[in-house]
């Protein structure tokens, strides 16, 4: 199978890319800098525009759609329009191209966020039952904003919807857990190696995840599941409050001790860092509703055993 990857040069990118060319599939990143020395093809786009890389798409399997800019920045006014800009323009772009493909894809996997879903700490999050965010009381005005790209997102997506001929479905997506450098884990175990990794402020908010491989499976899964369209949550069946998130990252690494993180510490960490305590401190309860209906088995449905298989593997030389 051909399979593009539009914005394929970040964590998420690399990881499924090196799983579909395991699989024998041909791989193509649509990116802003192309570079011969990946071992995959790449394909210069500018995200927002038609060009030659529409090309690409004619004859293809599948579309993932993975472009966006980092939200670990400071939410100034440059980068809040950055990030929405750049997430609603390349779907947009994408959308149309598929329009207008004499051979579409067959599947297009759009990416969308967990952070949709409210902050809530009494229920679940699934796709069925899920809580909206947007207008909990007192949410910081940062919050708002993170879930308002989310809709912008997930409507420039449906603009286009339904495709006679190209099955879509939107991957709303907790944070995936990896090996990857730079990314979350890889900050989280630092800090917990360094004594930092203690509970997050009052700890009670859930942390939704997925380890690197059950969202390699889940993709795979989702384009071979004809059944599924729409919303899909790629998350780990059991989110699990903060506070016994890093205790179960602690005990992965042989940490026993780590020291807490007030909110005022963590606004000052943010700060420094160039980011903002939402990714932290919001209570993100997602669980994969229609993944487990469709019949997925997760490989790491708990963290204590996710956890233990990357610190195993991160020792591992690679």
């Amino acid at each position: 199978m051909k399979i593009i990857l539009a914005g394929g040069t970040g964590q998420l990118g690399h990881l499924l890319a090196r799983a579909f060319e395991a699989g024998g599939d041909e791989v193509v990143l649509l990116t802003r800098t192309p570079d011969p020395a990946l071992p995959w093809r790449t394909v210069r786009w500018d995200g927002g525009n038609p060009g030659p890389w529409t090309t690409e798409l004619e004859g293809a399997g599948t579309l993932i759609n993975l472009a966006g800019r980092s939200v670990n920045c400071r939410y100034t006014s440059r980068n809040r329009r950055a990030i929405l800009d750049s997430r609603v323009a390349s779907t947009t772009a994408l959308g149309e191209a598929i329009a207008h493909c004499a051979a579409p894809p067959k599947v297009w996997l759009q990416s969308s966020t967990a952070t949709l879903y409210a902050h809530r700490y009494d229920a679940p999050n699934d796709e069925a039952r899920g809580l909206i965010g947007g207008n909990e009381p007192g949410a910081p005005e940062t919050w708002r904003f993170s879930i308002g790209v989310a809709k912008a997102w997930e409507a420039a997506t449906r603009r286009f919807l339904p495709l006679p001929q190209t099955r879509c479905i939107l991957m709303r997506t907790a944070i995936v857990m990896s090996r990857e450098p730079g990314g979350p884990l890889d900050l989280l175990s630092r800090l917990t190696r360094c004594g930092l990794g203690g509970h997050s402020g009052n700890g009670r908010q859930y942390v939704s995840w997925i380890h690197e491989a059950d969202f390699v499976r889940a993709v795979q899964w989702l384009i071979a599941d004809s059944t599924l369209e729409g919303p899909v949550n790629l998350a780990a069946p059991h989110p699990l409050p903060n506070r016994e998130f890093m205790a179960a990252l602690r005990t992965a690494w042989g940490v026993p001790f780590g020291l807490p993180a007030t909110r005022w510490m963590l606004e000052a960490g943010a700060w420094v860092l160039r980011s903002e305590t939402e990714l932290i401190l919001k209570s993100r309860r997602v669980t994969p509703g229609r993944l487990v209906e469709a019949g997925f088995s997760f490989r790491f449905p708990q963290w204590a055993g996710a956890a233990h298989d990357l610190a195993t593997r991160w020792r591992e030389p690679r």
